[in-house]
């Protein structure tokens, strides 16, 4: 149990200190370390965890990291994986803070957040491409994708509510078709 733990622990360590712009940007590092290499989950089962960890209070990457940690070895499984996420973060939050106002002059760092920025939303795109290749299955779903891109971009609703209503949406629709079987 404790090389388990371990695991965990330096697993979502190594994902969190590699994630850079937020929640989003960690799928490819999850699917490649929790899926592929560890084989804790697949593909689905990710999305899933990472779908309920938008949904749910909190950071998407702790969520999520929680989420999976809990599947692998209970409570102390989920502790263990959530510390393991934040704990890169906090390192590093803490020793920019410390030097950040002595450096932010420089065009060099200036120059180096322009370009980690510029690389955060490539990560950003294969992540939406990554996702959409699983989660856009049929005409319905693609519909979704489009409600969803009009409610969030050109109706300005909140994230929450858009989400609400793609879970009732897919709820209903699946209700229909399992009553279109019988």
């Amino acid at each position: 149990m404790v090389k388990k733990l371990l695991t965990l622990f330096i697993t979502f360590a190594k994902i969190g200190a590699m994630t850079f712009g937020g929640g989003l940007t960690m799928l490819p590092l999850l699917t490649k370390e929790v899926v592929e290499k560890k084989k804790w989950a697949t593909e689905e089962q990710l999305l899933n965890y990472y779908a309920v960890g938008q949904c749910t209070p909190g950071i998407i990457a702790v969520n999520t990291a929680t989420f999976i940690g809990y599947y692998q070895a209970g409570l102390i499984g989920g502790i263990v994986a959530t510390v393991g996420m934040v704990t890169p973060s906090l390192i590093i939050i803490i020793a920019i803070t410390a030097a950040l106002q002595q450096f932010m002059d420089y065009p060099v760092v200036a120059s180096a957040l322009m370009g980690i920025r510029a690389v955060v939303c490539a990560l950003l795109s294969h992540t939406v491409i990554t996702l959409s290749r699983k989660s856009l299955v049929d005409i319905v779903t693609a519909m979704l994708f489009i409600i969803g891109i009009v409610l969030s971009f050109v109706l300005d609703v909140t994230p929450i509510l858009v989400v609400v209503v793609g879970a009732v949406i897919g709820v209903a629709v699946n209700k229909v078709r399992e009553v279109r079987k019988k």
